[in-house]
């Protein structure tokens, strides 16, 4: 009875044999098929690009208000 019970960790071995201790990657997927509006969706990505634009928008603004740099806001 001697079977070896391989556990998964965060060490890989290349093709040479040597250790390798970066991460074990998950595979990353984009659900198409989906109709949530979880995940890495078209509906998703519009939704970041549109807080992203707006959040920008933003920042522009409270500078131009304030007469001050967003760092300088901050404390820095």
């Amino acid at each position: 009875m001697s079977e070896e019970i391989k556990a998964r960790t965060a060490f890989t071995k290349d093709e040479r044999g040597i250790l390798n201790n970066w991460a074990i990657e998950p595979k990353m997927y984009v659900d198409e098929k989906s109709e949530g509006r979880f995940g890495f969706t078209e509906y998703a990505e519009m939704l970041n690009g549109r807080l992203a634009m707006v959040g920008f928008t933003l920042l522009i603004v409270i500078e131009v208000v304030t007469g001050k740099a967003f760092l300088q806001i901050i404390g820095f």
